[in-house]
C-alpha cells in the first residue's frame, strides 16, 4: 500500500507540474536597411532623381506559455536614420516611439480547439491575400479574435475584426477610412500526403457616404483556394481567387490565378517557373464595375518583382497584370543567391497603345549567415521598361534613363532570455 501511495503521489506531482509548467522567453530584433532608390515603385521623370536612406526596425518580443495559455507582447520602433521626428516623437506608426505590434493571448479549450484575441499578424498560405508584410519595417498586424481548430491533418481558423476611431457613444459623422470597418473570414487547410490544400472565404466591410448625411457599410468578398505540393525534386503551387460584392456604390467582379513549378536539378540548384494573372479593366472602359483584382492584405513585395511597381500602394483599379517569371536558386560558397527575371504584360487594353508588354525586371538577392543570430541580405533590381509602361505610369523608359534599386539589410535577432519553471 505504501508503494502504491508513493507512486500515486509521484504521478500526481508530475501531472500537476506538467499542467502548470510555465515558459518565459524574450528576443530582440534590430534590422537596419540601406536602400538606393532610382526609379523604385515607379519610373523616374525628367525632374526626379535617385535617393538613398537607412530605415531601421527595433522590436522586442516577450513570450509566455503554459499548458493552456500562450501570450505575446511585441513592442517596436520604426525610424529613418536622421529624421527629426524620430528625435521629437510623433504619432505615425512608421516614425513614432515604441508602439504595440503584437499583444495577444491564446487559450486552449482542448487539444484541438483554442481561441486567440488581441493584436496579431494574420498570415496564411503564400501570403497572397493575408500576410504579415515582414519586409516593411512596420509590418502589419490586426486587432482580431480567432477561433482555431487544429487536428492531425487539418486546420480551421475563423477570424473576426471590428474597427472604430474611438469609443464614442454616438455614431461618427464621417466614414471609418482606415482599411476596413469590419472583417470576417474562414480559412481551412488540409494535408493529403505531400499535397496541402487551403480554402479561404473573406468578407470585408467598408464604410462610405451614401448621401451627404448617411453612412453605409458595403461588403466585398474574396473567395478561393491555394494548393502546394512539395516533393523531393518537384514543387508546385497553384492559387485561384475571385472577388465579388460591392465597394462603395460599385459592384465587384475580379479574379486572380497563379501557378509555380519548381525542380531541383541538384540538392543545391533549383529552378522555378511561374505565371500569375490578375484581372483589370480596359483604360477606355466606362463601366463602374470594379474588375481589377485587389490582393487586399497580402505581402505584395514578395510578388511581381521587388521594385514594387504593382500592388504595393499602387496599380489598384488599373489594367491588371500578367507576370511570367523564372527564379533560379543556388549557392556560391556560403552565400545563397537568387536570380529572378520577370516579364510583365497588362491584362487589359491600354488607351495609348495596342502593345501590352510593360517591361522586364531583373531581381538578384544574396543571403549570408554572418553569425548564428546575424543575417546579411543584399539585393539589386533593374526595370527595363517599355513604352507601354511609360504610357501606363508616366516617366521615362529604357532609352532615356536607368531605373534600378539596391539594398543591404542586416537582421540581428538574438534570444536574450529563456526560462522554464
Amino acid at each position: 500500500m505504501k508503494l502504491l501511495k508513493t507512486i500515486s503521489f509521484s504521478l500526481l506531482g508530475l501531472i500537476t507540474a506538467s499542467t502548470y509548467a510555465q515558459e518565459f522567453s524574450s528576443d530582440i530584433q534590430i534590422r537596419p536597411r540601406y536602400e538606393y532608390t532610382n526609379g523604385f515603385g515607379t519610373l523616374l521623370t525628367p525632374t526626379t532623381e535617385h535617393t538613398s536612406f537607412i530605415g531601421n526596425r527595433t522590436r522586442v518580443n516577450f513570450n509566455y506559455g503554459d499548458a493552456k495559455l500562450k501570450m505575446k507582447v511585441a513592442l517596436q520602433n520604426v525610424r529613418t536614420w536622421g529624421a527629426v521626428n524620430n528625435l521629437t516623437g510623433g504619432i505615425s506608426n512608421a516614425t513614432n516611439s515604441f508602439v504595440l505590434f503584437e499583444g495577444w493571448a491564446q487559450y486552449s479549450f482542448s487539444d484541438k480547439w483554442s481561441t486567440k484575441v488581441g493584436r496579431q499578424p494574420l498570415s496564411y498560405d503564400n501570403q497572397r491575400i493575408l500576410g504579415g508584410l515582414d519586409w516593411a519595417n512596420q509590418g502589419r498586424s490586426f486587432d482580431a479574435a480567432l477561433i482555431k481548430f487544429k487536428g492531425a491533418k487539418s486546420q480551421l481558423d475563423l477570424g473576426f475584426a471590428l474597427n472604430a476611431d474611438s469609443e464614442a457613444k454616438v455614431a461618427p459623422a464621417t466614414p471609418f477610412a482606415t482599411d476596413f470597418k469590419d472583417m470576417q473570414y474562414a480559412w481551412y487547410h488540409t494535408n493529403i500526403k505531400k499535397l496541402g490544400v487551403s480554402f479561404l472565404a473573406l468578407n470585408l466591410g467598408r464604410e462610405y457616404l451614401k448621401t451627404p448625411s448617411e453612412i453605409e457599410t458595403n461588403y466585398s468578398q474574396t473567395l478561393g483556394s491555394y494548393a502546394n505540393y512539395a516533393g523531393k525534386k518537384v514543387t508546385f503551387d497553384f492559387s485561384l481567387y475571385g472577388q465579388t460584392g460591392k465597394i462603395g456604390k460599385n459592384e465587384v467582379s475580379a479574379w486572380e490565378t497563379a501557378a509555380n513549378l519548381g525542380y531541383a536539378f541538384t540538392p543545391k540548384f533549383k529552378a522555378t517557373l511561374g505565371y500569375e494573372f490578375l484581372s483589370g479593366k480596359d483604360q477606355t472602359s466606362t463601366s463602374t464595375v470594379v474588375k481589377s483584382f485587389n490582393p487586399i492584405f497580402g505581402t505584395n513585395h514578395a510578388f511581381n518583382g521587388f521594385m514594387d511597381y504593382f500592388y504595393v500602394g499602387n496599380h489598384g483599379g488599373s489594367v491588371g497584370l500578367q507576370d511570367l517569371t523564372l527564379k533560379l536558386d543556388f549557392p556560391i560558397k556560403k552565400v545563397n543567391l537568387s536570380v529572378a527575371p520577370h516579364l510583365f504584360y497588362a491584362a487589359n487594353e491600354l488607351a495609348a497603345t495596342d502593345d501590352k508588354y510593360l517591361g522586364t525586371e531583373l531581381d538578384i538577392t544574396a543571403v549570408y549567415k554572418v553569425y548564428k543570430d546575424i543575417t546579411l541580405v543584399a539585393g539589386y533590381s533593374q526595370m527595363f521598361a517599355s513604352d507601354s509602361m511609360v504610357a501606363l505610369k508616366g516617366g521615362t523608359g529604357l532609352n532615356d534613363t536607368t531605373n534600378n534599386w539596391a539594398y543591404v539589410m542586416v537582421n540581428i535577432n538574438p534570444q536574450i532570455f529563456s526560462s522554464k519553471k
